[in-house]
């Protein structure tokens, strides 16, 4: 099952990487170039934190799905992964916006981005993620 996990992890990694790339460096990137005195310059830019930080919520976002979601499936990930992406979205998208005079395109920008990134990290562990040989799940388990 830790492989599994692991390899939904670095799944989940590469495609928060390529929505990050599509949204931030491109939809909202005149966006973030209108508002540059908000922003830390490249050079200030902390990527080994940036890196950590997104490791950790992945990690834990494969291992409340792997520990608390049973029955294992598709469905049940995907559904997992569309809550805990609205939860997210709002939190990032919104509650930045609610504290930080950044431009409404950028919270609806971070808010759909969390959303959508949620989605399809349900389904990656949906797919991937499933219940061992030896340890079947039994109807009792059902959250």
């Amino acid at each position: 099952m830790i492989k599994r996990e692991a390899s939904s992890g670095i799944l989940i990694f590469l495609a928060w990487g390529t929505i990050d790339y599509l949204l931030h460096g491109l939809v909202l990137k005149p966006t973030y170039e209108a508002s540059a005195h908000l922003w830390r310059s490249q050079s200030e830019m902390n990527l080994p934190l940036v890196y950590l930080v997104v490791v950790i919520l992945i990690a834990c976002f494969v291992a409340i799905y792997s520990q608390f979601i049973r029955p294992k499936s598709i469905a049940k990930g995907i559904m997992y992964g569309t809550i805990y992406g609205l939860a997210t979205g709002v939190a990032v998208g919104f509650g930045t916006y609610i504290h930080m005079p950044v431009p409404s395109t950028l919270a609806w920008g971070w808010f759909l981005g969390g959303w959508a990134k949620g989605i399809v990290a349900g389904a990656i562990v949906g797919v991937i993620v499933r219940p061992g040989q030896v340890a079947q799940e039994t109807p009792n388990q059902a959250l």
